[in-house]
């Protein structure tokens, strides 16, 4: 069939036209970004039933998401009807293994009524196992363990292939084949399963499924192929092996998800299992400017195995992308607020604005920037810093030293890191507290002495009770920072976590040190206003700043990791940490290549989300887990076109000297095709009715001769330039209350301000 007779020609340009209509034989389609993927996908299922009278139910399109599923279900269901669309299998890897197994289930050892277990199903049946084996949490973190089984059946391999020549490989496999006994016993399959066990149906010479599985479809559709493991390749290519009618979609430009199991190396390699495939490039962006396009090509460009296209785009050339030096991480969140503010209040809708970021815990200093200014946020596949689980047991710790009779707290840290203090243990503490009216913590003792409880129980309250006994001495005189480390780092909770060895184990060893950083930041803040930290004003603090108000309902900005930005887009778009060791990202033990040339396709994904504007902010000083420390400026950066960027930088991060150094700008940031523009000025501060301002300070004059008076504007080494709001002379030594727009107000002694 010819293009020309395609029967929506018009909305397709030449290169979809031809992914469209090619019917027979192996198709690789590479999809650039904001090309136009879904619509290939759609269009090519409606004319193979429209056009070619292929049956709905003989075609499988499978993509790795619900919504993407569903968004190409309601596409068909347009171009097609309900009827056709419904009887056609689209859906995900899962979703169609798991309606597929049900039908084979037997030919797998399964009865139709089997469970399919969650992560945390998974990870009980591994702690069991382990117990069995009389393997220790510290020798074998079952999460660890887990993760690793999961890695083995990705790659299609079992028990009897783990190299065991090690110990951890020893452990590996007794543990794998306990899993697997398990499982099998209790008539359970987990996701990988799902995919494994359809794949060998398939492949099978010898059982009737696998005759079956090939016959059943004519036409198998892949998207977002990049993102494909080994299995998940073994099973499509199965699926089609009869007909040979395999549609893969996707782009390796965007493939960004190694550490879960994709495989850039499939869609560069289709070609080697399918000699006469049919290549189309889908080079066209319909989403983003001219020079955002451009900006993105050059920075995916220099990547060493990347099938070559040339990304353009019809768009107008739109703004200049922003790169932006900032002082630091405070001074870059703010930036972002301004910015943010200006646009709703110029009537861009919330939900048009994203913020990007490669570690999870650099959302703190920005929830509390845009706090501040009043924007509502979200956090997209994630949760907000203060709402973490491993932040709030620290935080829980802290505040049962504080109030020790607080029994929410209590409850949440009694037993994590796990102490063998359980539910029915808790039962017992509870029925104490409850004949004496008393708070949880004051029955641990009584408990302790009980003879309600065995032996075991009784010896682990005590100890618990000894343990928090022991922090409530220390917490007078300890800095909350370092009470925070000293419990973190003695409960064991930080060895737990150093020990499970997995990525979102890492993530929250970082959110912890981050979350020390902030207590740091809080003791240093008021050692310069002359006034001593406590816990209990830190907690305050924390508290106050996240327990306000929100509107559920309200349109929101979002805040993401950049992993999380993947099929998404915005009008604005707002990317942090471009430094060298942030973004990219640097890992210990990494010298292959793989690693780098993944943090570029990183960067690739996270410019393509926008639309309209484009923001690529790099901090002079991060401070970031507690440590502070200059970067140099992120190599992509230098990749970037020089007549498509437009340098910032922020009134702060020009100010001369202070703790921050500020790094010169590079030498490819200077020449001519640059416009110079100074940031706009700092957000003017919060209405007077919602600041305690003095209505009439005197002037005052310091021994330097500086004359201070409300609204003077003074500068500070750490938070920046601000507005006098006070002056208290009478103070030992003199301060003032100085609203600074990346901080909000702050006292501060005279003695570390001046004219800027």
């Amino acid at each position: 069939m010819s293009e020309a007779s395609l029967p929506f020609p018009a909305q397709l340009n030449p290169p979809q036209a031809r992914a469209v209509s090619h019917v027979e034989g192996p198709l690789l389609v590479f999809a650039g970004a904001g090309s136009g993927k879904t619509r290939v996908i759609t269009y090519r299922i409606a004319n193979l039933i429209a056009q070619h009278r292929v049956p709905p139910q003989r075609i499988l399109a499978v993509t790795f998401t619900n919504k993407a599923a569903g968004e190409m279900r309601e596409r068909l269901e347009k171009l097609i009807g309900p009827d056709a669309t419904h009887s056609a299998w689209v859906g995900t890897f899962h979703s169609t293994c798991s309606r597929l197994l049900r039908r084979y289930a037997a030919d797998a050892g399964l009865t139709r009524d089997f469970l399919i277990y969650d992560d945390s199903d998974q990870r009980a049946v591994v702690a069991r196992v382990l117990k069995e084996l009389k393997y220790d949490e510290r020798e074998a973190h079952p999460k660890t363990i887990l993760g690793r089984i999961m890695k083995e059946k990705q790659e299609g391999r079992g028990p009897a292939d783990v190299d065991t020549l090690a110990f951890q490989g020893k452990v590996l496999r007794a543990a794998f084949e306990g899993y697997q006994k398990a499982m099998k016993l209790a008539n359970a399959v987990d996701f990988e399963d799902l995919i494994s066990l359809v794949t060998h149906l398939s492949e099978s010479t010898t059982l009737g499924s696998g005759h079956e599985l090939r016959e059943r479809f004519d036409h198998v559709l892949v998207d977002e192929f990049q993102d494909t493991n080994q299995m998940q390749y073994r099973l499509v290519r199965a699926l089609a092996l009869r007909t040979r009618n395999l549609c893969t979609v996707g782009d390796d430009d965007q493939s960004i998800y190694r550490w879960r199991g994709g495989d850039v190396r499939l869609i560069r390699n289709f070609r080697r299992d399918f000699p006469d495939a049919t290549v189309v490039k889908l080079e066209e962006n319909y989403r983003s400017t001219a020079r955002i396009v451009r900006a993105a090509l050059a920075v995916i460009s220099p990547s060493m195995e990347r099938e070559p296209k040339q990304l353009f785009t019809r768009n107008s050339e739109g703004a200049r992308v922003g790169v932006v030096i900032a002082r630091d991480e405070h001074d870059e969140a703010s930036f972002v607020a301004q910015q943010a503010r200006g646009l709703l209040n110029s009537g861009v809708n919330p939900e048009q604005i994203a913020v990007f970021y490669r570690i999870h815990a650099m959302s703190r200093v920005l929830e509390e920037s845009l706090r501040m200014a009043r924007i509502p946020y979200r956090i997209v596949g994630g949760v907000r810093f203060f709402d973490r689980a491993e932040v709030k047991d620290l935080l829980a710790y802290l505040r049962v030293l504080l109030n020790p009779r607080s029994d929410v707290d209590l409850l949440r840290i009694i037993n994590v890191p796990a102490r063998g203090i359980g539910d029915s243990t808790l039962s017992k503490l509870s029925e104490v507290a409850l004949a004496r009216g008393s708070s949880l913590y004051d029955a641990l003792g009584p408990a302790a002495d009980s003879a309600a409880l065995s032996a075991a129980p009784r010896k682990k309250l005590a100890s618990f009770l000894d343990l928090i006994e022991s922090y409530r001495r220390f917490a007078a005189t300890l800095a909350p920072s370092k009470l925070a480390e000293l419990i973190f780092s003695d409960t064991g909770y930080k060895k737990s976590l150093e020990e499970e060895d997995t990525a979102e184990a890492d993530a929250r060893l970082q959110n912890i040190k981050e979350l020390i950083g902030s207590m740091q930041e809080y003791e240093q803040e008021l050692e310069e206003a002359g006034e001593t930290a406590t816990l209990a004003g830190y907690l305050e603090r924390v508290t106050l700043s996240t327990s306000a108000d929100e509107k559920k309902d309200q349109p929101q900005a979002s805040l993401m990791s950049i992993h999380s930005a993947k099929g998404l887009e915005f009008d604005h778009v707002f990317v942090l940490g471009l430094e060298d060791g942030i973004f990219p990202y640097e890992r210990p033990n990494s010298d292959d290549g793989t690693d780098m040339e993944e943090e570029r396709r990183l960067a690739y994904v996270a410019l393509t989300r926008a639309r309209q504007q484009l923001f690529l902010l790099r901090a002079a000083n991060r401070t970031l887990f507690g440590f502070s420390r200059p970067n140099p400026p992120s190599r992509f950066l230098r990749d970037l076109p020089r007549e498509d960027v437009n340098h910032i930088v922020t009134e702060n991060a020009a100010i001369p000297g202070g703790r921050a150094p500020i790094r010169p700008m590079p030498a490819w940031s200077s020449g001519s095709g640059f416009r110079n523009e100074r940031p706009q000025r700092p957000a003017p501060p919060p209405p007077a009715e919602d600041r305690i301002i003095e209505r009439d300070p005197s002037a005052f004059l310091d021994d330097d001769g500086m004359s201070l008076r409300k609204g003077t504007r003074v500068a500070h080494q750490r938070f920046g330039v601000g507005s006098v709001v006070s002056v208290d002379a009478s103070s030992q030594p003199p301060r003032a209350t100085v609203y600074f727009p990346s901080w909000g107000e702050k006292k501060v002694l005279l003695e570390h301000l001046k004219l800027p």
